[in-house]
């Protein structure tokens, strides 16, 4: 069985999203209407890419999976377990860890992409990077090129840091 290797392109701001609504039970105030779409899904199925949009409120959130969230447009202020709160707006990034929580205080309808994926134990994504390294030796190639970096370089120290 072949599995297909289709690219998928798309226009985050042309697509018809469809209503995702946020439980009642974590609306803390306003009638905040969320929407969404699925843009991918990997062949294992344990990543995804979403276009998701939210209108004002405050509301909790959980997050069941991993996700990398870029804002494209909108104002959203994010809580943090430790009750520490930042501004989210167009061009920001942020990773939300499966198991967190935080409270989302949307103050302008705010459309932005989210990148989840299954968080997986360290046994297994240790098994997974014996594999790559393998297959890398193996072939010649590089099958992740995040392999290669450095990871206490993961996050840019200035917001816009200018190439040296």
């Amino acid at each position: 069985m072949t599995v297909s290797k289709a690219i998928t392109f798309a226009v985050p701001a042309d697509l018809k999203l469809r209503s995702a609504p946020i439980p009642a039970d974590w609306v803390i105030e306003g009638n905040p209407q969320a929407r969404s779409r699925r843009l991918s899904t990997s062949p294992d199925t344990t990543s995804s890419t979403m276009v998701w949009t939210c209108t004002p409120g405050k509301f909790h959130w959980h997050y069941n999976v991993d996700e990398t969230l870029y804002i494209l447009e909108g104002e959203v202020f994010v809580t943090n377990e430790k009750d520490e709160v930042r501004r989210l707006g167009p061009g920001d990034l942020a990773f939300f860890p499966a198991g967190s929580d935080s409270v989302w205080r949307v103050t302008k309808d705010i459309r932005k992409i989210a990148f989840c994926r299954q968080s997986m134990p360290l046994a297994a994504g240790f098994g997974l990077r014996a594999m790559n390294k393998l297959i890398n030796i193996m072939t010649g190639r590089n099958v992740s090129a995040l392999e290669s970096q450095d990871p206490d370089e993961a996050v840019m120290p200035a917001r816009h840091a200018n190439a040296a």
